[in-house]
This record gives structure tokens, C-alpha cells and sequence, in this order.
């Protein structure tokens, strides 16, 4: 089990799906479990005046997410993960499956290495932990790219990433663990 950590628009899903391909190019058995899918539905979000912070570590279900890496970390067969659509900012239920056959399980998440409780449990379910840093103006220039092309207007991305993104970058700089590899 190998956690890929850094701040949103680090690469953490770029390098995910491209180490799988690479692995199973040479013959190994990979997937990718992406923690997006574990962040709160907008409806709840918004229910609990949290729909301004998504992104943060208290608006994804970490419990539920430390269920499913012990689970498979357990061996456990053909279990279901949830994988968010960002286009549609949706989690789907189901939308991918473990199989207990699968070598490397390449984990995506900006709170992997998190300190924080419950985020800290999740360390020593990793082998191995990769933690990407990224300099912060690279990180606003891909996440304008990111709302850019989900159709949002320059406006909204550059206020979306001065009240949210940016507060999640910081919090994932400085309250992160220790990675066996930074790049």
C-alpha cells in the first residue's frame, strides 16, 4: 500500500495513474484508491455551513476512509470504493473494485501523512509513502487551469482558491508527516 500526499493540484492523481500504468505494463497487478471519494456530498456540506471549507480535512469521511484501508490492507476481496466525478461533484458508491489480487494499491489524497487526529491513523497502514511538493505558485496555476476547465469563469476560480484552496495547501504543508520519498 503506497500513499501519494501533497497539497490539491500537486499531481497526486497524475503520478497515481501513471505508476499504476507503469506497473502493469511490466507485468505487476495495481489500482488506484483515490480519497476524493470519501468527501462529504454538497448537500451535507451545505447543511452543516461547511460547503465554503470542502476540500479541508472535516469535510471528508476519514473514519469510512480508514475502514476501507484496513480492509484492504485486511485482504478482503472484491471491495467497493467510491470515486468522486469531479465534473459533476459527486461521489459514485461502487464505481471501482479492489481485487485482494492486486500487488500495488497506489492510495491518492491530499491528508494521507496528515498529523491531525483521525487523518494520523492512516500512516501505519501505508509500506511506503511518497509526499509530492510542489512550489504554491505552480499549485494556483493548475488549479486555475482545474476550474477553468470545468467550465467555471476566471472569477470564480481565482475567489475559490483564495477562500478554500489555499487554506487546504497551507494546512497540508504544515501539518503533514514524514513521506519515505518527497519529489
Amino acid at each position: 500500500m503506497v500513499a501519494i500526499a501533497g497539497a490539491p493540484a500537486s499531481g497526486k492523481s497524475t503520478l497515481a495513474e501513471n505508476l499504476r500504468e507503469a506497473l502493469v505494463a511490466a507485468g505487476e497487478t495495481a489500482i488506484v484508491v483515490p480519497m476524493d471519494g470519501f468527501h462529504y456530498d454538497d448537500a451535507i456540506l451545505n447543511a452543516r455551513g461547511q460547503r465554503p471549507r470542502k476540500g479541508a480535512p472535516f469535510t471528508f469521511d476519514a473514519p469510512g476512509f480508514e475502514v476501507l484501508l484496513k480492509r484492504i490492507r485486511a485482504g478482503e476481496k472484491d471491495i467497493a470504493i467510491q470515486v468522486l466525478d469531479r465534473t459533476m461533484e459527486l461521489a459514485s458508491a461502487g464505481a471501482d473494485i479492489v481485487d485482494d489480487a492486486a500487488k500495488f494499491i497506489l492510495i491518492a489524497g491530499n491528508y494521507l501523512l496528515f498529523k491531525q487526529a483521525p487523518w494520523g491513523r492512516l500512516r501505519p497502514l501505508f509500506d511506503y509513502a511518497i509526499y509530492l511538493k510542489v512550489p504554491l505558485e505552480e499549485l494556483e496555476r493548475r488549479l486555475i487551469k482545474r476550474w477553468l476547465d470545468l467550465g467555471f469563469d476566471m472569477t470564480y476560480a481565482t475567489n475559490w482558491i483564495a477562500s478554500n484552496d489555499i487554506l487546504n495547501i497551507k494546512q497540508v504543508i504544515n501539518e503533514s508527516g514524514s513521506a519515505d520519498l518527497t519529489i
